[in-house]
Formats: structure tokens, C-alpha cells, sequence
């Protein structure tokens, strides 16, 4: 897939993930969510499935395949040949959505050969929109003009990400959770203060913690619990572009996505 067409992709994306984001907040703004509860527990909301539906209606126009975790998705048998495939969160952070605090995303990625080529992150009550396309390397973030939306002028060299450079700092700044921490995250942090290093915890929900790194607003975000390759796949594409690398928790490889398990490995972003 040539640049051109990388970046045409990108636009269906962002255009998607902006409309989508006018669906979620309407709903957002009503008394009733409509929440209702998945198999396996986690909250599902009317603003979930709306959202989905918007982000189909853009997407399928471009004939490729689409995970989606609110789509009944094919067997590997049936995936296992794609060499491209959207992945898509139509609404990432159920559960921030639930309590109002603002810290939800819609994320859309997209897969070449198990790797995430292009993504999109969009958080619909900022309006912060960020992006990559492998083929630049580079990430972008720009806030979203409501009135305008000309999408074409969110794609610009003035919107990239500038990185802070922490190099010498002494403070390692790490994603995680202020109010409760797993043991194997407990020790990650122990064997980083165990090399003189002091530790600060800075937290966000959804596909957010992708984008502290992404931002050099946090260092390392090591991930020892559940997650799904549509929470992961645009975040991943994001961190990529900006030189950053998100590995197996054990091996050290980079995630990849379309497997035929779609549940992720632990993981780290560095």
C-alpha cells in the first residue's frame, strides 16, 4: 500500500473516529446509558454499539476486513489469510464513559501482516485527536475544530508530537494505577527503584496511558493484566511512530495482531 493510499486510510479514519465521537456524546450528555452487561461481565452501553455502527458505515466502504469488539468476528480459519484488517474499539473505556470522568477513546487501527500500520485515537470530550502512519514516522495531535471539521487539515507536519526529553531525569515516570496495583507491577516498580531511580505513578483510563508515552509524559507502561488487540492496536501504531516499542511481557517481541487468540500478552510500552 503506497503513501498516498496510507493516507487516505488515515483520513476515512480520523473522519470516522470524529463522527463516532458525535454519536458517544450525545448519549453521553442523556440521562440513561442504556448499560447492560457482556459475557464476560464488562459494561456495555448504547453509546458502544452506536458508535460501532457509525465507524462500519465508514470503513466497510473500503472493502477491508474488520475486528471490531462489538462485531460477532470470523474464526481464524476465516482471518489467518488477511494481509489487511481494521481494528477497531468504537468505544474504549466503558467503564471512564460510565463514571463521566472524560477518559474514553474511540480507537481505529489499521493491520498489515500483524502489524499496526496506521491508528487513530480520538477522545470525544476534549476533542484531542491523535495519529500515525508508519510510512511518515512520525505521530501527530491536534484538537479537533468542531465548527469546521475540515478534515484534511488535521493532517499536517505542524501537528507532530513533540516528545519531552527525559533522558536525565530521576524520576520515572510510570503508567499505572493510583489506587490499586497487581504484584507483578509492584515488583516491576521495586526493581526500578532498586536502581536509584525514584518512581511517580501517573494514571489515565483507556487507550490515554498509550499516548502519556507517546507524549513523554510518562516513561514505561507496563501492562500485567487482560487486554484486547482492538484496545491496543492504534495506541501500538502511535508508539511506534514515535520510536517507542511495545513488547511481550516475557519474550520480548513485538504484539501482534490478528491472531487467533485476540487476547493480548502482558506487555510493556518503553
Amino acid at each position: 500500500m503506497t503513501l498516498t493510499d496510507l493516507n487516505q486510510k488515515l483520513l476515512l479514519a480520523i473522519q470516522a473516529s470524529i463522527k463516532a465521537g458525535h454519536a458517544i456524546m450525545q448519549i453521553y450528555d442523556s440521562v440513561d446509558f442504556g448499560t447492560e452487561l457482556k459475557q464476560d461481565n464488562s459494561p456495555l452501553t448504547l453509546a458502544d454499539l452506536e458508535s460501532n455502527k457509525v465507524i462500519m458505515s465508514y470503513l466497510e466502504k473500503t472493502n477491508i476486513p474488520i475486528i471490531s469488539e462489538e462485531n460477532k468476528n470470523l474464526d481464524y480459519d476465516q482471518r489467518k489469510n488477511w494481509d489487511f484488517c481494521w481494528m477497531v474499539d468504537p468505544l474504549d473505556g466503558t467503564k471512564e464513559f460510565i463514571k463521566r470522568n472524560g477518559e474514553f477513546t474511540v480507537n481505529i487501527a489499521l493491520i498489515n501482516k500483524g502489524v499496526p500500520v496506521l491508528g487513530v485515537i480520538y477522545v470525544p470530550v476534549s476533542g484531542e485527536l491523535f495519529y500515525a502512519n508508519e510510512e511518515l514516522n512520525e505521530a501527530y495531535k491536534v484538537v479537533v475544530n468542531h465548527e469546521t471539521e475540515s478534515y484534511e487539515k488535521l493532517l499536517g507536519p505542524n501537528n507532530q508530537i513533540r516528545q519531552k526529553n527525559r533522558e536525565n531525569s530521576t524520576i520515572i515516570k510510570v503508567v499505572g494505577s493510583r489506587s490499586h496495583m497487581n504484584t507483578e507491577t509492584e515488583l516491576f516498580i521495586k526493581r526500578i527503584k532498586e536502581k536509584g531511580k525514584d518512581v511517580e505513578i501517573v494514571s489515565k483510563g483507556s487507550s490515554l496511558k498509550f499516548c502519556l508515552v507517546a507524549e513523554g509524559k510518562a516513561d514505561i507502561y507496563p501492562r500485567v493484566a487482560p487486554t484486547m488487540e482492538w484496545d491496543t492496536a492504534a495506541g501500538h501504531a502511535i508508539c511506534s511512530a514515535m520510536g517507542l516499542k511495545v513488547t511481550n511481557w516475557e519474550t520480548g517481541e513485538d504484539l501482534v495482531y490478528n491472531k487467533e487468540n485476540l487476547l493480548n500478552p502482558f506487555f510493556l510500552v518503553k
